[in-house]
């Protein structure tokens, strides 16, 4: 019986340590690099990384990025001056654009339309708008050089508070315990295609069965549209306490949003209060490709060309005024 539970353990660690190798191998698994904090506590990577970003089981998709000295991933530095003309893409993933090579981001698409410009892509995955104009006020001096600032905003989900904290759950990541499991490409790869999350909710569910069961109150269609409201006003008051706090340009700054799934409050608004915004979702809508990728929502080649080619046509026409 030992001998048997000896070779089924040499045997099961031998089958593993052949998965690795698989994994490495073929490049599986995809390389997630380091977050830290600034002395500014503006969250992004550790500077001078480089990786490849994976999704999917068949490697559905395969990109390279690059971190700049910066802390972002771009194919250039950051060094803007007075007399050259600059634009900064500022958001989240969609910016930030570790689905796509950083060779061909969203910012190289758009220099390749206006070659005197340089584009600088300040993106980081989950990144709100707090956080966008934190990051901007931390870096004041940087970005009072730079000649356009576009921010990616959308309003559901970017507006849910009215100053910038650091974000705890983010910043976990980087444990002890995850950095040593991120080590394993196998297991990295195994959570990525879901293999690891039948045991996740088995364990979810057992420790519900351990609490007191709550019924949910039904709403009515009214009470629904009252909280569909409140909660709109509520993210209109964050963006207005957000711009009074760290400040907000109207001859330099512009918001990127999809007007399509952005609330008439604050599209109203924008209108009333003379915010300049690039709305990309008619491109979008008469596409007859798709513009994002097959397994996710964020933007492919041909979506990020679209974006680029409204940041560019809005770009010629405020120069042409």
């Amino acid at each position: 019986m030992r001998k048997l539970i000896l070779k089924s353990g040499l045997y099961v660690f031998l089958i593993l340590l052949g998965l690795e190798g698989l994994v490495r191998l073929f490049h599986l698994g995809k390389d997630t690099p380091t977050r830290f904090l600034d002395e500014h506590k503006v969250e992004k990577w550790v500077p001078n990384q480089n990786g490849f970003s994976v999704t999917g089981n068949r490697r559905q998709n395969f990109s390279e990025f690059r971190i700049n000295n910066s802390g972002f991933n771009s194919y250039r530095e950051f060094t803007p001056t007075k007399d050259n003309e600059e634009i900064a893409l500022v958001g989240d993933s969609f910016i930030e654009g570790f689905h796509q090579n950083y060779y061909n981001s969203i910012g190289k698409k758009i220099e390749n339309m206006l070659p005197n410009i340089e584009v600088y892509e300040y993106g980081y995955a989950g990144y709100d708008f707090a956080d966008q104009l934190h990051l901007i006020h931390s870096y004041k001096e940087q970005f009072d050089l730079i000649d356009h600032v576009i921010l990616g905003i959308k309003f559901s989900n970017d507006l849910t508070r009215n100053e910038y904290q650091v974000v705890a759950g983010r910043l976990a990541l980087e444990s002890t315990t995850n950095r040593m499991l991120k080590k394993s490409k196998l297991l990295v790869y195994c959570k990525n295609i879901g293999i690891l999350d039948p045991p996740q909710k088995l364990m979810y569910k057992t420790l519900n069965l351990l609490r007191p069961k709550t019924t949910p109150k039904k709403l009515s269609e009214a009470e629904i549209e009252k909280t569909k409201k409140e909660k709109e006003n509520k993210f209109l008051e964050n963006f207005e306490s957000l711009i009074s706090k760290y400040g907000y340009d109207k001859n330099r700054f512009t918001l990127l949003l999809d007007a399509g799934k952005t609330s008439p409050l604050f599209m109203n608004y924008l209108k009333e209060n003379n915010f300049t915004y690039i709305d990309f979702s008619e491109p979008f809508k008469a596409s007859n490709r798709s513009t994002t990728l097959i397994y996710d929502r964020h933007w492919n080649n041909h979506g990020r060309e679209l974006i680029a080619k409204e940041i560019v046509t809005y770009i010629q026409k405020k120069k042409a005024q």
